[in-house]
């Protein structure tokens, strides 16, 4: 899989990419990534690439050009070690609060793509524009951030895990949550030694190597779960309206 992401702080993937699974995917060689500051294509003296917000207000706006050149520039150039640069250009995700949520599923689709650009804003966002150089908008959650680089690291983090290769069981990201395989649901608990820790003790069925029991606990703790804290996922499945959460 390979990633381009426009940011205007490059510095800030450096041990990102070189740590943990996602290191390893980078080592291994599932996941290339290529890091471009739209400041390349700034304007004038300082490189600028915001502006006042036409119609007045406060803050600075990312502006399109700076951002779509440095796009364009990245879909030009050749891959390290490739002759070329590839045909046609990657899958454009556009890094906002207005974007759609990020889940599961959509890590998955972007998992199955060889190309992605993330494109990381800052200031008080981009100029409008920029909407129509982009393929789709996505979101974290409903908060601000104070720029789309964390989101890009949640990104790429949630899809290098799904390459081939790169977890060391492949059948670690089958049943945890949000998978196909829990049918969406919140992961089951899970425990380790000691068996007893202050009182606290592992629950016998998942002692007794009765590997039925176990699937069927598991399946109803995850569906217990699921309904205490995220009713919404279980409305989501059922098509019903969600449960209204314990105090």
């Amino acid at each position: 899989m390979r990633v381009d992401v426009v940011t205007l702080f490059p510095e800030l993937f450096q041990p990102f990419l070189a740590l943990g699974m996602v290191g390893r995917a980078v080592t291994g060689g599932a996941l290339h990534v290529r890091l471009k500051s739209p400041r390349d294509f700034g304007l004038g003296r300082h490189k600028s690439v915001d502006d006042t917000p036409y119609g007045g207000g406060s803050g600075m706006v990312m502006r399109v050009d700076c951002i779509v050149d440095c796009l364009e520039a990245l879909d030009a150039a050749p891959w390290p070690g490739d002759e070329l640069a590839l045909e046609g250009r990657p899958h454009r995700v556009l890094l906002c609060p207005q974007g759609a949520p990020f889940h599961q599923r959509a890590a998955e689709a972007l998992a199955r793509r060889d190309r992605i650009a993330l494109i990381c804003g800052r200031y008080e966002g981009f100029d409008d524009r920029v909407r129509g150089y982009v393929d789709e908008e996505v979101s974290l959650g409903d908060f601000v951030l104070t720029g789309g680089e964390v989101a890009a690291m949640a990104v790429i983090d949630a899809c290098s895990r799904l390459l081939p290769g790169v977890l060391g069981n492949a059948t670690s990201a089958e049943h945890e949550s949000h998978s196909e395989a829990l049918g969406g649901l919140l992961e089951y608990p899970q425990f380790t030694r000691p068996v007893e820790y202050r009182g606290a003790r592992v629950p016998e069925v998942l002692q007794n190597g009765n590997h039925a029991a176990i699937d069927a606990w598991r399946r109803a703790e995850a569906e217990r779960r699921t309904r205490e804290r995220r009713p919404d996922l279980v409305a989501g499945r059922a098509g019903a309206p969600a449960a209204r959460p314990r105090p």
